[in-house]
């Protein structure tokens, strides 16, 4: 927390400690929230190029001092030509190459979009060279590789090593560049330039635009010029949940902050002050059975939906859907949707605006696609399509895929605001709620709540298994707790990148800020 004798300018968590350098910087020189985390966005789309960049999806929820929070749907949609018919012969979308880099990627509209929010918000606004600055020095003149990029890189060589963009920029003289090692990006500091030069939007239509569409239909992607042309980042009406210690917050489909939502709704219609660590763990992991239930059955592209998100938060369906947790049993469930590599950061300002952000590629590099011309890694978000014509998420031109990305926000009733989320597909919403109720319900210090261990219903990379898995750092009578009541229980590393980098912010009633980074990350909270 900080504390000083003269009120905080602000706060910002990354998972990477130069992001949030960078947020800082922007709110040393007068920057608001919003323009602090598109540094910061920018910034950490080059430092953790494994997790995120520019070829991929962003989602905003931005809570001003008063009034409505603002949430920005930063994803985009298959291309044009990513039919059915393009994927005949393929028993699913894969997972890596041109076919797996199938929609628009969404980012930088979505820094734009954030930016006209901050200037309907009023102030002196800085200037994008300003914003994009420490990215483009970064690219130009290197990083220290982080251990998370190298371990990721080893991991999937052999899948990503065959195409020639990748491993030009990630696989410098076609080895795995070791932690430590200078990394460099050049032509995606110029990327970075042009769009300072020439505006955000010209990412989609503009010169920038066109030399990326021509090196799309060079290597066989399903995504044109005139889909980028036509895309434009959504504002949405976040979801709401009203728990017994405030009003939180999270996104609408096609993300799943339903989900998140819906597990601290019905986790605060059970005892889980009075509960043991087991009891409180199998509590919420039957919950979390519940509201992925609520995904898979109703989840997809918001003009496809048949049921309305909110609708499924109502008070009364909550109680009703909480009376199947049974406190003794584990009940049997379906599949997870498997993990996803993404970032989560959070800043609030000295005014009080608040900004929970996500930006991803979805799997580790992505599609693993760079465009050659630009520099720019795409994303390959489009492999959670079904190829199945009669699936919920069946693939058609200009439709949304499903999410996992979901930043949340909650206003507590005792006056305190929170902006917290983490990386990890399945885990999100589990890590979340693992961080909200340790924090608000249980009364756990912020850093104790992330650093604390965690677990996974679901699925980690490369594994097939949809266990329970915990970090190894569990009490014996924990795990033993949670085996007698019939979960099928699997022990992970003691800090383990599978439970995803979570970070958080508190303002407090009297102004300070209390901020939070996971170990498992390389990241920082940081603040003056």
């Amino acid at each position: 927390m900080i504390n000083s004798n003269s009120a905080p300018l602000g706060m910002a968590v990354t998972p990477h400690h130069l992001a949030s350098q960078s947020a800082l910087a922007v709110l040393r020189e007068g920057g608001n929230a919003i323009e602090a985390m598109v540094a910061a966005a920018a910034t950490i789309a080059v430092v953790y190029p494994h997790m995120n960049g520019l070829g991929g999806d962003g989602f905003w929820l931005i809570v001003p001092p008063q009034g409505n929070p603002v949430a920005i749907d930063a994803s985009g949609a298959a291309g044009s030509l990513a039919t059915l018919d393009f994927y005949a012969g393929e028993t699913h979308i894969p997972h890596r190459g041109p076919k797996a880099a199938l929609t628009v990627a969404g980012t930088v509209g979505g820094w734009q979009e954030a930016l006209n929010v901050s200037a309907e918000f009023g102030g002196e606004q800085k200037p994008l060279s300003r914003l994009l600055r420490d990215a483009i020095r970064y690219a130009a003149d290197g990083i220290p590789v982080t251990a998370s990029q190298e371990a990721a890189t080893r991991a999937k060589q052999h899948e990503l090593e065959n195409f020639s963009t990748f491993a030009d920029v990630f696989l410098p003289n076609g080895d795995v560049p070791r932690a430590g090692n200078r990394f460099t990006q050049p032509q995606l500091a110029q990327t970075l330039s042009m769009l300072c030069e020439d505006g955000l939007n010209s990412f989609y239509r503009g010169e920038l635009a066109d030399n990326m569409a021509a090196d799309m239909e060079k290597l066989g992607m399903p995504v044109t010029r005139a889909d980028l042309a036509a895309y434009k980042p959504q504002r949405r009406v976040p979801l709401r949940l009203k728990h017994s210690k405030g009003e939180i917050y999270n996104l609408t489909p096609p993300t799943q902050g339903l989900v998140s939502l819906a597990i601290l709704g019905l986790t605060d219609r059970l005892p889980l002050e009075t509960l043991d660590e087991s009891a409180t763990i199998h509590s919420i992991v039957e919950a979390t059975k519940l509201a992925f239930g609520l995904r898979d059955r109703f989840i997809t592209d918001p003009r496809m939906m048949t049921q309305d998100a909110q609708s499924l938060l109502d008070p009364q369906y909550l109680d009703a859907l909480a009376t199947r947790i049974k406190p003794h049993s584990a009940a049997d469930w379906g599949k997870g949707k498997g993990p996803g590599d993404t970032v989560w950061m959070g800043v609030m300002d000295s005014s009080g605006l608040a900004v929970s952000f996500i930006q991803s590629i979805y799997h580790e590099f992505g599609s693993g696609v760079v465009l050659p011309g630009s520099g720019v890694l795409w994303q390959n978000r489009g492999a959670s399509f079904s190829l199945d014509a009669g699936h919920l998420l069946a693939l058609a031109p200009g439709k949304q895929p499903f999410h996992t990305l979901n930043p949340a926000a909650a206003r507590l009733y005792d006056g305190r605001t929170m902006v917290y989320g983490s990386m990890g597909g399945d885990g999100q919403p589990q890590t979340q709620a693992a961080v909200f109720i340790r924090h608000v319900v249980q009364g756990q210090s912020l850093q104790q709540a992330i650093s604390g261990p965690r677990w996974l219903l679901g699925r980690t990379w490369g594994e097939s298994s949809d266990s329970l898995k915990l970090e190894s750092r569990f009490a014996y009578p924990t795990l033993a707790g949670l085996r007698q009541r019939g979960h099928d229980v699997e022990l992970l590393p003691d800090f383990s990148e599978a439970v995803g980098h979570a970070g958080a912010i508190v303002r407090h009633t009297n102004g300070m800020f209390e901020g939070a980074s996971d170990p498992r990350s390389n990241g920082s909270a940081a603040g003056f």
